[in-house]
């Protein structure tokens, strides 16, 4: 069982941004998150890895309430975003997700204009005061998410013309235009050739000098890149939490080495 405290000796001074105690998540009588606690750090990119259906993908979730979507998912335990509880009633779920972004595996513009897609957030959050404003946000959001030179002339274009890689970073600019403090990623990566994974990654690194951004991803080598922290899960639960560096070098518990050297996964 992993214990904060115990295995996360070595907490470089960042602030928790996230703190997750004893989290359970239950789809219907099935148990697939299992007493899980872990402090996610500021300004920090954070790998969850494990084998498929091991519950990376189910916590990263909870974290901005998209379980909150399925029927049969309950979720336990106390998750805080900078002290407070996201579960709490008085939380309306749609400002949580404006506060803590998320990308998914599929790139997945909105049949909308480029510029439309990026400023759907702002508007429907009213962050910008008028159409100058507004230009700001969606010129700002698409430089962040190196995409602006790309499609400064072509605003007006459909998302959905843009290629796989360019969607994915449309995605990306979409999810920060809200001025998210949270960016959660669920492997995505997966759906790109390698040229655009790598403007992804680079993508990633630069953006946690702003963001708190937790990734979820299959690929080792992938996490080992862009990761500062890494949580290795295994059927449901967190086993092992801590340095990229040392999880991937030097792991404390036997079911993390026979994931990294490809015993078990």
């Amino acid at each position: 069982m992993y214990d904060a405290p115990s295995l996360e000796k070595n907490v470089d001074q960042k602030a928790t941004k996230i703190a997750a105690k004893d989290v359970q998540v239950y789809y219907g009588d099935t148990h697939a998150i299992k007493d899980v606690s872990v402090d996610l750090l500021a300004n920090t990119v954070t790998a969850f890895i494990g084998p498929s259906g091991c519950g990376k993908s189910t916590f990263l979730r909870c974290l901005n309430r998209m379980n909150d979507t399925i029927d049969i998912c309950r979720v336990q335990g106390d998750i805080r975003l900078d002290g407070e509880d996201i579960y709490d009633k008085r939380v309306d779920p749609v400002q949580l997700r404006a506060k803590v972004g998320m990308v998914f595996q599929k790139p997945n513009p909105f049949p909308k204009s480029i510029y439309d897609n990026v400023a759907y957030g702002p508007r429907i959050h009213g962050l910008a005061r008028g159409k100058s404003e507004l230009d700001e946000i969606v010129e700002s959001a698409l430089r962040r998410a190196a995409l602006w030179g790309e499609v400064k002339d072509r605003l007006d274009a459909p998302g959905t013309g843009l290629s796989g890689g360019q969607q994915q970073r449309l995605c990306i600019a979409r999810a920060v235009a809200t001025a998210p403090e949270v960016l959660l990623m669920d492997e995505p990566c997966s759906a790109l050739d390698p040229i655009a994974t790598a403007q992804v990654e680079e993508l990633i690194d630069e953006l946690r000098e702003n963001f708190s951004v937790v990734i979820v991803t299959h690929s080792m080598q992938q996490a080992a890149r862009v990761s500062q922290k890494t949580a290795f899960f295994h059927l449901g639960n967190l086993v092992e939490y801590g340095d990229t560096t040392q999880i991937f070098t030097n792991p404390i518990d036997p079911r993390t080495e026979s994931y990294i050297t490809g015993r078990i996964g």
